[in-house]
């Protein structure tokens, strides 16, 4: 089974960049809550969040068509690939997420990057942040405009769950890992 040391490990591999790192770890603390939601293995999720943009940095133009004979070799199960490529469904192939943390990690990739974009633009950043506040912000299409509200929308209707719910347990479990996230308190 995957785990986050190694998760950590392949990605140090291909990627350098800043910015993909602290997405890997925004993604990461959210499929952890979302798997306590589900009442799954919260360590295994977030080591399949942590890793899902395996590729992207090296080949931008074609993410996802380089992970899965790598990870293999790495030593991840079917499974496991399969719950990264799924996150890439309708806009880069056609792995449909089916099971809970497949359809997890293809909601929470956009999701994350709307509650970080809301929580940096906060004095005490995602500290005290309430879910009203982010639905103000998910409702605007001028606010973070680059994540897919539409792709947001879609997996929350696969999970069986509202938008603010899935935000509300994504927040709460990023609060958890506010300083590593870069959005404590400012100051």
């Amino acid at each position: 089974m995957l785990t986050l040391e190694r998760a950590k490990e392949l990605l140090n591999t291909t990627t350098t960049e800043e910015h993909l790192f602290l997405h890997a770890k925004n993604v990461m603390a959210a499929m952890g809550g979302m798997a306590r939601h589900f009442g799954e293995d919260d360590a295994h999720w977030m080591a399949i969040g942590y890793l899902h943009d395996y590729d992207y940095e090296q080949h931008p133009d074609e993410h996802l068509r380089f992970t899965e004979a790598p990870l293999t070799e790495a030593g991840l199960t079917e499974e496991e690939v399969r719950a990264i490529l799924a996150h890439g469904y309708g806009h880069i192939n056609d792995v449909e997420p089916l099971s809970n943390i497949e359809k997890s990690l293809f909601t929470v990739d956009e999701l994350t990057g709307i509650i970080q974009a809301a929580a940096r633009m906060r004095p005490a950043g995602i500290t005290d942040m309430e879910v009203s506040s982010f639905m103000k912000k998910f409702k605007d299409k001028k606010f973070a405009a680059k994540c897919d509200r539409e792709v947001i929308k879609k997996g929350c209707e696969m999970l069986g769950m509202e938008v603010k719910d899935v935000a509300s347990v994504c927040i709460e479990a990023m609060k958890e890992y506010a300083d590593e996230l870069q959005l404590g308190v400012k100051g």
